[in-house]
């Protein structure tokens, strides 16, 4: 596996879930670790930070507190971030949220704030970032999607039509940045453990474990073997790809 020793990476909602295993596994590979957050009470997003430096502390690490919905909050994030690591060289849009309900039932606000968050988010950090990576001739970008991106769920319009977007997203940029040696690829887990899926009903979490062939939930540090990868030189020729991490459920 590549060293990503002096590397910047920059990772959205970094403070819980999959992206605090994604940030833990880079600060292992002694990179530079910012993360953002929206809701994380500060003292929380203090003890995550203090988590990183005790695994390694001759890393950097950062924090911002960033609605990725808000075009003028990330634009003022990553001036911010450059002006005091001059660079990013690794970016992963895992900042996400959902607001489950029947379509018929869904209002428009619900809808909105789902798009915006997990589509509109990923856009704004992205286009943001990448005038820096341009001029670098170098960089990753990893965006986190979803299964509910590949196939329906039902109550899931708004988070599927968002994590779906986010996959030709992906995509589509990596055919417009590759010849500045940027890789853009996408990961879409299934159902892991994390705060999200322990809001789900017994019942609920029942029926999906008979639906997924390994009959278990992935955990978050599964994800972030991914990630990492990904970032890796070893995946230096990877690049516009979706890979899927959901137990065989897809």
């Amino acid at each position: 596996m590549s060293d990503f020793k002096g590397k910047t990476v920059l990772i959205t909602g970094g403070a819980k879930g999959i992206g605090k295993a994604i940030a833990l596994e880079f600060v292992r590979q002694k990179a530079n670790i910012i993360i953002t957050y929206k809701q994380t009470k500060v003292e929380d997003v203090q003890d995550v930070l203090e988590e990183f430096r005790d695994i390694n502390h001759e890393v950097k690490t950062e924090a911002y507190q960033v609605d990725v919905s808000r075009k003028d909050e990330t634009e003022g994030c990553i001036q911010s971030i450059l002006e005091k690591f001059n660079t990013i060289d690794i970016l992963v849009n895992n900042a996400g949220i959902n607001e489950d309900s029947l379509l018929m039932l869904m209002n428009e606000e619900r809808w909105d704030s789902v798009i915006k968050t997990n589509l509109y988010g990923t856009y704004y950090m992205t286009h943001n970032v990448l005038p820096t990576m341009i001029e670098n001739r170098q960089g990753v970008i990893i965006n986190i999607s979803s299964v509910s991106g590949i196939y329906g769920t039902a109550g899931q319009a708004n988070y599927g039509a968002a994590k779906a977007g986010i996959l030709l997203f992906s995509s589509a940029l990596s055919k417009e940045v590759a010849g500045k040696n940027i890789r853009v690829n996408a990961v879409a887990p299934g159902f892991i453990e994390t705060d999200m899926t322990k809001a789900l009903t017994e019942e609920f979490c029942k029926k999906k474990l008979k639906e997924i062939p390994m009959k278990r939930f992935g955990k978050a540090e599964e994800i972030a073997k991914v990630v990492i990868f990904l970032a890796s030189n070893d995946a230096s020729y990877i690049s516009g790809q979706t890979i899927v991490v959901d137990g065989g459920l897809t």
